[in-house]
């Protein structure tokens, strides 16, 4: 037991090929912030999130369109579930880019850590531990200094709400995808929820009253690039998944804002440095909200479908 959790402790922080494609696509995740903020200039949110991810769909669909005949009633509801979790998170966040800078965007969105225990807590009766706790606490102050103090109050614009209410949807989606992710074909389901969240979103350009977009170079390259890009990412998470639990994915996925800030900061993005300092402590809360003690690594070993229960508690 003793020698077990030495060597389990002393390899807490390598990175497994699985945890290092998670990196990457949080890396490529970051930097489509800048992307969507530049887009919204020629496009209303919902076409473009529907555009982005019918041409995802596509992408994953050519290369297993062998597999999909194999679609189980468990993978179309796999599917479902995360593609309207998928079209929430994405749509709503790019509403709030259509008001707020690409930095303030990622930080907000960040927030679908801290998120997670809050979510487990109202919908499973599961209260955060210490650590979670401290976490939220911090983000909360962080997301304060965000919003930016005006007049001794806090303003939230519509934009910022919208980004809020995008992380809580995004912290469903990596709930989902931990639950599922060790029991259904990967490809099957990235295509059924992709499909799911492009059909949802172009749905919803009527009720919104979106007007559809001119044609645009800018539009048409950055649904394509994009939506290769969120290919690859949805393919990724749910592979990668398979072996890291939501715990380690969500820490990896901290690295998400810093990320877009440094590419909004090449491209002239400037946060004051209050906000810059709330987004510092939020990215500090999504470590935080994550850390574990060592008395947890004194239990016996479980497998990684075990330890994604846990974590998850579904």
């Amino acid at each position: 037991m003793t020698t077990d959790t030495t060597t389990r402790s002393s390899s807490t922080f390598r990175l497994s090929k699985a945890e290092l494609v998670l990196v990457f696509i949080t890396m490529l995740w970051g930097g489509t912030f800048l992307i969507v903020h530049k887009v919204m200039t020629v496009s209303g949110p919902m076409f473009f999130v529907g555009l982005r991810f019918a041409a995802a769909a596509l992408f994953v669909g050519l290369t297993c369109w062998r597999t999909l005949p194999g679609l189980t009633a468990r993978e179309l509801k796999a599917g479902l579930l995360i593609g309207v979790s998928i079209m929430l998170g994405y749509g709503l966040q790019t509403v709030g880019l259509q008001t707020i800078s690409s930095s303030q965007s990622a930080f907000i969105t960040a927030l679908y850590v801290p998120f997670v225990p809050i979510l487990q807590w109202l919908v499973l009766g599961r209260r955060p531990g210490l650590m979670p706790s401290i976490g939220i606490a911090l983000a909360f102050t962080g997301l304060m200094l965000l919003a930016g103090p005006s007049g001794g109050a806090v303003h939230f614009s519509p934009g910022e709400i919208a980004t809020l209410v995008s992380a809580v949807a995004i912290a469903a989606e990596i709930i989902l995808i931990g639950n599922y992710a060790g029991t259904v074909d990967v490809r099957r389901v990235t295509v059924v929820q992709l499909a799911t969240a492009s059909a949802l979103s172009f749905m919803l350009v009527v009720p919104t009253q979106e007007r559809l977009p001119d044609f645009s170079w800018l539009l048409l390259s950055a649904a394509i690039g994009l939506g290769a890009m969120s290919a690859v990412i949805q393919v990724a998470m749910n592979w990668a998944q398979k072996s890291v639990s939501p715990t380690r994915a969500t820490l990896i996925y901290a690295g998400e804002p810093v990320w877009a800030g440094i590419v909004g900061r090449i491209a002239g993005d400037r946060l004051p440095g209050l906000a810059l300092f709330g987004g510092l402590l939020i990215v500090i809360a999504v470590i935080v909200s994550e850390l574990k003690f060592g008395k947890r690594q004194e239990q016996p070993a479980t497998s990684p479908a075990d330890e994604k229960e846990a974590d998850t508690g579904l």
